[in-house]
């Protein structure tokens, strides 16, 4: 619902903030004051055309906030999601337009495209009237509003067709992927069959690539290991090495070592050193006699890693991701050229669901039929409680085979007709504001379609006394669950509103200024008396 809307400098108004309750709000005042430039202002920050003529005389740009809270609306909630919106319950939607046709938009205070306003705005409010944002305007949502009235018996039908839809898409699917003409075919096959010969061909090993580059490795630092090796090897067993010193040492030691225990012990270890500094020459001697840098195969290793690294790039990072690519070609290559048998299978089972799906289609398009004709009787009767006897309207159910959706191919148009003796016309093109407003009015109260925010313009014309009266107590049963805003001069509206509004117009240093105030019991009473034509009333 609307919590606060803040206007600036649109049209006759400099500054305004109105704060609406959660059921019925009736904006009233004089011919003139400014009521139907507060339902544009709020038009205008919804997504609808901008026009430089909202912006007040002398000024450079015009502004319209609304405050909505959305706590339980979800597809508003969904739409914020997808636009990347943080929201807490509340919407702040600021809309600016400058004298040089700049417009600013902003949700949240994220800044976005006029198209992304108007898809999370029809989600939170229609307005009814001399207006373009009316989401009824779209067929598709006429479609919505039948298929809410029929409810249960439609809703099952709707359950049949999806799987039978989902069963065709993926057979269509499969068909897409692996048909096309014999000519497409060879060509996909050709190069399927290449990809999967130079996988084959290559026979990767897994791990294989870490293994050859620590190869590489060794050959890139091939020099400095053969260096390092023969110097260890020189200073451990060269003429004068370790080896030599430590054979020195237990000789000497071993004149000595029946001398004393500490002696012997001294032995032992010296002589453990020097086992291990033989073991040590060895292993050093063996490696360096290992060393065999063939350039031959350091060669072959840089065209091994040259071939890894190209399959890499062409079929995946890793060996699991290269081989599930082989898999895939694989399983696709005998699909192709198991096509015919592929082909037959799908079609069949697009033909036998589609049968099953003109069944379904059949039954969705008889029962619409059905309940279209309740549905419009219903509607006129409500527009005949609304003070238009005489008009006629008729939800026109026709079919679409093109269409393929779980919907049905059923498509829904409203026609209607203001005046006895008219023919029946497209109703967008042929309902004027205050005959939409009460349209609606109907629509919603036959419909039960409650929820959100509805602000009705121009639903006086043409109607008073006990009509008037009517139309307020339709107001009462729908606002119990969702919120009306409406402009009104009718005493009879005003007197079941939750809030009230007085638009007023007066002269502020030389210019014309509109301004609203929240009206409290006793305001209320004095505008009814004013709207009656009575005299003024002391509360």
């Amino acid at each position: 619902m609307i919590k606060t809307v803040r206007i600036f400098n649109v049209a006759l108004i400099k500054s305004a903030e109105i704060e609406f309750l959660g059921g019925f709000n009736v904006l009233s005042g004089e011919t003139g004051a400014g009521k139907t430039v507060i339902i544009n202002a709020i038009n205008f920050a919804l997504g609808a055309k901008a026009d430089k003529s909202l912006i007040r005389y002398g000024e450079q740009y015009c502004q319209t906030e609304v405050v909505f809270d959305v706590g339980d609306n979800q597809q508003a909630m969904s739409i914020l999601n997808e636009f990347d919106v943080e929201c807490d319950d509340e919407v702040v939607i600021r809309r600016k337009l400058t004298q040089e046709g700049r417009s600013d938009i902003k949700i949240n205070g994220v800044s976005v495209t006029l198209s992304m306003l108007k898809k999370l705005t029809l989600t939170l409010c229609d307005i009814y009237g001399q207006s373009e944002h009316y989401s009824l305007l779209n067929e598709a949502n006429q479609l919505k509003v039948l298929d809410s009235f029929i409810g249960e018996p439609l809703t099952k039908l709707k359950a049949q067709a999806e799987p039978l839809i989902l069963e065709i898409k993926n057979a269509k699917k499969i068909l897409e992927q692996n048909g096309g003409d014999e000519r497409s075919r060879a060509v996909r096959l050709d190069v399927l069959s290449y990809q999967l010969n130079e996988i084959q061909k290559a026979e990767l090993i897994d791990g294989e690539e870490d293994e050859l580059l620590e190869k590489k490795k060794l050959f890139q630092n091939a020099q400095k290991i053969g260096e390092s090796l023969s110097l260890v090897n020189q200073a451990v067993n060269g003429d004068g090495g370790a080896c030599d010193i430590l054979s020195t040492a237990l000789s000497k030691l071993s004149h000595i070592s029946d001398f004393s225990p500490e002696y012997a012990e001294l032995y032992d270890r010296l002589y453990s050193v020097k086992v291990e500094a033989d073991d040590l020459a060895s292993t050093a001697d063996n490696l360096l006699e290992s060393i065999d840098f063939d350039e031959a195969e350091r060669q072959a290793i840089e065209e091994r890693l040259d071939l890894i690294k190209s399959l890499k790039r062409k079929y995946g990072n890793t060996y699991a991701d290269i081989m599930e690519f082989y898999s895939k070609c694989q399983a696709e290559y005998e699909n192709l050229q198991n096509f015919e048998a592929l082909s037959k299978e799908c079609e069949n089972k697009i033909s036998n669901n589609l049968k099953l799906l003109d069944n379904v289609n059949l039954e969705l398009y008889n029962l619409r039929c059905d309940y279209a004709s309740k549905f419009s009787l219903k509607v006129e009767e409500e527009l005949s409680t609304l003070g238009m006897k005489g008009a006629k309207f008729l939800v026109n159910v026709t079919t679409n085979d093109k269409v393929l959706s779980a919907d049905g191919n059923s498509q829904v148009e409203f026609l209607f007709s203001a005046n006895k003796g008219e023919p029946l016309k497209t109703m967008t093109k042929v309902i004027s504001g205050g005959e939409m407003s009460r349209f609606m009015l109907a629509l919603k109260i036959v419909s039960k379609d409650y929820g959100g925010t509805y602000v009705f313009d121009e639903i006086d014309a043409g109607i008073s006394g006990e009509i008037a009266k009517t139309v307020a107590k339709k107001f009462v049963e729908l606002s119990k669950k969702s919120q009306i805003i409406t402009i009104s001069h009718l005493p009879q509206i005003l007197s079941f509103a939750d809030g009230n509004y007085l638009i007023n117009k007066s002269e502020i240093d030389e210019k014309i200024q509109t301004s609203i105030t929240p009206l409290d019991y006793n305001g209320k009473v004095s505008e009814i008396v004013r709207l009656t034509g009575g005299a003024d009333l002391e509360i």
